[in-house]
């Protein structure tokens, strides 16, 4: 089915009113487009049939095109909007961006320009490889500039192409997506974000220099010589860029930079070009040496007649100044001496000064990638054999002295304390420990500054975990887990004044059947569900109640009946129950308002979590003097107009009663527990 464009035809596109088209390659047509609802102009990119033949391509491609709409970042283009044209086309709208791409630009030999907008680039990709997006297709043509002039990235690997287009100069080379595209690319091989580092480096050079690294006249060609022909040197003014370049461009991904960020790194570390005199001695001898190569040779006999001429004429003053011991110091202060460095007064050396070889690659190298490859994959010890406490472990035995391997041992250990701390948390202290001989063990081997603080940030992170899981189990008095956490906590030598601190809080810790000092006679220690409470081992007394009421002000609530005449004639309360009691007896005709009352007081009164007892914490009647009597308990019936009682009582031998919670019984007391 062909494009409606190509016949004549303006394809329907709902919400969205198509202007003009823009471009039209072999994979889409780009319009701009007026969006009706918001009225802004937009580039509609609407794909061609042959590119998305089937529906389950066209489906892929909507799903790709959604994810990448989800990366946001300031030198990205975003995308707007996703859909389909009346012929089924898909389609999505991005920002118009009116001020053209960066093929369109020349920037050679203006390396701030370049440095800048490779820096974009490499802060988009960074971002984007974070979020699992590689570009696969970075080319200046998807380079777009904002009004602002700043470069966004564009066209992000959607719809993966079949074949590579192409666009050509003028003398009639191709250089289309092949001319950016790395060896593995050009292979068919699987990629990786390292693929679009490549791109990045080819467009870097191609910005620089004004021309492609590589050039042929056809996209196979093209794609050979990246696989193929080793990387060219670049114009003797650019040779500070010359081990940038040698990275970046890598036939392997193991040789290229590990990520965006390194590659950034290693832009902003390229030394500034030469200036002032060196640079125009460099350039004017350059430019001799190019210009006049055919009178080299001769140039070449007359230096060396120049120099025997020089060397006579020097051995005949010799002799004649022999006794007058010439030259001086100060004669011979403005020659340069034969060691010394080049500078202003020197012209600049060849392309095998060591400044401007390529780095030699170190054996541990594409283990130290596999490393960090393997930490995003969170293949941190296993499976064997490819994970990153093994790569790291070949990287060293490979290169002990690599410069880079104090810092992947660093993020091994981070990870492997991370590990660490996530199994004290659930409890996990075999897996734990592996974790930590792992660590330690890396870092005796490795000796460096990087693993040895990732050691100490390690211990400083499995201390607070043993506190936090400490803590949580002395909440419920898990004597058991405290235990444990203390072995865990001595064998991973954590330090000395923490576990014994621990230790004291274990050993202070009460246990179910221990009695507590305390009011009421002291308190059992009880078991009840996950938690320990203590019981008051007797009920609230006259005396101690009386000495709420007094500190308090609190009224005392009337123990008869509502309907009762007596109640009115002969009222009865704590204090006169209708009963003889001492003031150890337990108190009575106190309302469940009352207990609650008194428990809050005591709370306030000691610092103790004070409370009156809920269902199944105390089981028996509080005894006392002659009579027993109930107990409030804290829990309710009938909507909790009636507050629940727990023992038999003098009245009433039912274990278990409902009354009304506003009004006193004489029959029923309270007693205290603690929680622990």
């Amino acid at each position: 089915m062909p494009n409606p464009a190509h016949r004549g035809e303006t394809p329907t596109i709902q919400g969205y009113r198509l202007v003009r088209v823009l471009g039209d390659g072999g994979m889409s047509t780009v319009y701009l487009a007026e969006q009706s609802s918001l009225g802004r102009e937009v580039a509609l990119k609407l794909m061609r049939p042959e590119a998305l033949a089937d529906e389950v391509s066209r489906r892929r491609f909507e799903n790709e095109t959604r994810t990448i709409a989800r990366l946001k970042h300031p030198n990205i283009v975003g995308i707007h909007d996703v859909g389909r044209s009346g012929d089924g086309l898909p389609w999505f709208t991005m920002p118009y961006l009116a001020r053209g791409h960066l093929g369109q630009r020349d920037y050679a030999g203006n390396e701030d320009a370049v440095r800048n907008i490779m820096r974009a680039l490499l802060d988009a990709l960074e971002y984007a490889h974070g979020r699992g997006v590689v570009h696969r297709d970075v080319k200046p043509e998807n380079v777009m500039f904002d009004d602002g002039d700043r470069p966004l990235l564009t066209d992000f690997g959607i719809a993966q192409r079949r074949g590579y287009g192409s666009r050509v100069t003028a003398a009639g080379f191709a250089v289309g997506s092949t001319a950016y595209m790395p060896p593995e690319q050009a292979r068919g091989e699987a990629v990786d974000p390292r693929a679009d580092l490549y791109s990045v480096g080819v467009l870097g050079w191609e910005k620089l220099t004004g021309k492609l690294p590589y050039v042929a006249g056809d996209a196979l060609s093209m794609a050979l010589q990246h696989v193929q022909k080793p990387i060219p040197r670049l114009p003797h003014r650019y040779r500070h860029w010359q081990r940038f370049f040698d990275r970046a461009l890598a036939k392997t991904p193991d040789r290229r930079f590990v990520d965006a960020r390194q590659m950034r790194d290693a832009l902003a570390d390229i030394p500034a070009p030469p200036s002032g005199l060196s640079g125009a001695i460099s350039d004017a001898f350059l430019a001799f040496r190019t210009r006049f190569r055919p009178l080299r040779t001769l140039a070449v006999l007359a230096i060396v007649a120049a120099l025997g001429f020089g060397a006579w004429q020097g051995m005949r003053l010799w002799q004649a100044n022999l006794d007058e011991n010439v030259p001086t110091s100060a004669d011979a202060a403005g020659l340069p001496s034969p060691n010394a460095l080049p500078g202003h007064a020197a012209i600049v050396g060849e392309d095998s000064e060591p400044l401007f070889r390529p780095l030699p690659e170190s054996p541990a190298e594409r283990w130290l990638v596999s490393v960090d490859t393997q930490l995003r994959l969170g293949q941190l010890t296993g499976p064997r054999g490819d994970n990153a406490y093994d790569s790291l472990l070949a990287a060293w035995h490979a290169d002990a002295a690599h410069p880079r391997l104090g810092a992947s041992g660093g993020k091994v250990i981070d990870a492997l304390a991370a590990q660490a701390v996530h199994s004290v948390q659930s409890g996990e202290y075999d897996r734990a420990r592996d974790a930590i001989a792992r660590a330690d063990a890396l870092t005796v081997r490795l000796a460096m500054p990087g693993p040895q603080e990732a050691a100490q940030r390690m211990r400083r992170k499995l201390a607070d975990a043993l506190d936090a899981s400490a803590d949580r189990a002395l909440a419920v008095h898990d004597h058991a887990a405290l235990q444990q956490l203390l072995a865990f906590g001595k064998g991973a030598n954590l330090p000395a004044t923490q576990l014994a601190a621990l230790s004291a809080r274990i050993a202070a810790m009460p246990k179910a059947g221990d009695v507590l000092p305390g009011p009421f006679g002291g308190l059992d220690v009880v078991r009840h569900g996950d938690a320990l409470v203590g019981v008051a081992r007797r009920a609230v007394s006259r005396e101690d109640y009386e000495r709420f009421a007094k500190a308090t002000s609190r009224p005392a609530t009337l123990c008869r009946e509502r309907t009762s005449l007596l109640r009115i004639v002969k009222p009865r309360d704590w204090r006169s129950p209708g009963f003889k009691q001492s003031a150890g007896d337990p108190v009575v005709c106190v309302s469940y308002a009352d207990a609650a009352a008194y428990a809050q007081w005591m709370q306030k009164q000691s610092g103790e979590r004070y409370r009156l007892p809920r269902s199944g914490e105390v089981a028996s009647s509080g005894g006392g003097g002659e009579r027993h009597v109930s107990q409030w308990l804290d829990a309710c019936s009938g909507g909790c107009a009636k507050r629940n009682v727990v023992g038999g009582s003098w009245r009433d031998g039912d274990n278990s009663r409902a009354l009304d919670a506003d009004r006193g019984y004489d029959d029923v007391g309270f007693r205290l527990v603690r929680d622990e």
